[in-house]
């Protein structure tokens, strides 16, 4: 994001209510991280496709991100030319220590 972008104005979202008082302005769209997140799992799996995949999610905040690249992964897995073998795990950590 560059410094002079002002983002979009929140109007032309479906923001939650508990939210509409804190947030101005919407600064990536959830379609463009989306759209993002699957090229990552392309780009992924364009790497990793002849290695065994670990996938590790730090819990906390990271969740969302790793099921959205792992849906993507597995999907991509499923209709690809072969089958890479992906382990998942999770870790949780203390911030601020």
């Amino acid at each position: 994001i560059r410094d002079e972008q002002s983002g979009y104005n929140k109007n032309l979202f479906c923001i939650p209510k508990h939210y509409e008082e804190d947030l101005e302005r919407v600064f990536i769209p959830h379609g463009l991280i989306l759209d993002r997140t699957e090229r990552l799992a392309r780009d992924i799996m364009q790497d990793m496709a002849s290695h065994h995949i670990v996938a590790l999610c730090v819990l906390k905040g990271g969740y969302k991100f790793f099921a959205d690249l792992l849906d993507h992964i597995k999907a991509l897995n499923q209709n690809g030319d072969k089958s890479v073998p992906i382990t998942v795990d999770f870790v949780r950590i203390k911030s601020y220590c």
